[in-house]
């Protein structure tokens, strides 16, 4: 089986629902004007345009028949979690970004969505997770930045959350939020190059510090974007813990954790491999965005890797932690 890891989906079915559902949502604006639609949370700004693609499910079925792609992985789109609301309308939210996601996933098998969970508040992002995986969903998506644009995963808040995941054996896929806070990086396209790679490295370093991906052991606990950088700084960080030994361990903490191929760069890919393992990646494409990889097959293919570590990536380590056995159809 061949599959994406990595990809976002916002079914249009939900926008429409959106709009006669207003009253149960006072702090979320959905605005649709010549079919271009965005949505605002709490009187913050309105996010980025929803793309057509993030929108619709036969669009993507054409690509994945296109790119030789069994099945997809579905996550959310970072900017709707709306971690900015309320608890309460919070979790309504994420319940109903959760019954739309799993509708439209069911038109197909070769869907298989990840939930959303409010992750404003721990005891309720646990309660979401845990119905969610009930419902038949393959595991949940969480943002960086769990009250918005700020707060850090490792807030003991977030410790009912954290321990379910482990106990129940969840897949938990981070990936970061769009606004990074540094105003350095309001030029030059920043905030998708460089900055969606530090929000990465420092909301994971804080749970790695913190001890979190040493405590909280039984979940798989997956990074976006090759791990965002953070290969590339294990050494330094080891100092981190070498010079403050209660901190947690870097080096145990990411072998724990898994990647995904969206680094758009072979040699970066061979050395993601090099240092965790191809039993530890599997390939992504970031779909529909363009600053992803909508060609996910090829760096894998163009990588020196032996057959089998291809293998893996491709789609046998996703077959297992996401529990896909009766997801997708073969292509060979």
């Amino acid at each position: 089986m061949i599959v994406d890891t990595h990809a976002h989906y916002l079914p249009q079915a939900m926008l429409d629902d959106l709009n006669n559902r207003s009253s149960d949502f006072p702090n979320i604006d959905c605005l649709n004007q010549d079919n271009v639609w965005k949505l605002g949370f709490s009187g913050g700004p309105l996010t980025r345009p929803i793309l057509p693609g993030l929108r619709q499910g036969d669009t993507r079925l054409q690509w994945m028949d296109d790119q030789k792609i069994d099945a997809m992985v579905c996550g959310g789109w970072l900017d709707s979690f709306g971690y900015e609301l309320p608890d309460e309308e919070g979790k309504r939210w994420s319940q109903f970004i959760n019954e739309h996601l799993m509708t439209a996933c069911a038109m197909t098998n070769r869907f298989a969505p990840l939930c959303s969970v409010p992750l404003q508040n721990g005891k309720m992002a646990a309660e979401v997770l845990e119905e969610a995986l009930d419902a038949g969903f393959h595991g949940a998506m969480i943002g960086t930045q769990p009250k918005g644009g700020e707060g850090n995963l490792d807030d003991p808040d977030l410790d009912p959350f954290w321990e379910l995941a482990s106990d129940l054996g969840a897949a938990i896929y981070l990936h970061p939020m769009f606004g990074c806070g540094d105003p350095r990086l309001t030029d030059y396209a920043l905030v998708n190059t460089v900055g969606r790679g530090i929000d990465t490295i420092t909301a994971v370093s804080r749970l790695i510090f913190a001890g979190h991906l040493q405590k909280f052991t039984g979940m798989n606990f997956i990074l976006s974007h090759g791990g965002g950088g953070l290969p590339f700084l294990l050494g330094r960080m080891q100092i981190n813990h070498d010079l403050n030994p209660e901190f947690g361990n870097p080096q145990a903490s990411l072998n724990s954790c898994y990647y995904d191929t969206v680094v758009n760069d072979v040699k970066t890919l061979e050395f993601v491999c090099q240092v965790f393992g191809a039993e530890k990646v599997m390939m992504g494409s970031d779909y529909p965005f363009a600053f992803g990889d909508l060609e996910p097959r090829k760096i894998i293919e163009n990588a020196r890797l032996p057959d089998g570590d291809k293998q893996n990536i491709l789609g046998n380590v996703a077959e297992r932690l996401f529990h896909l056995e009766n997801c997708g159809c073969a292509h060979n």
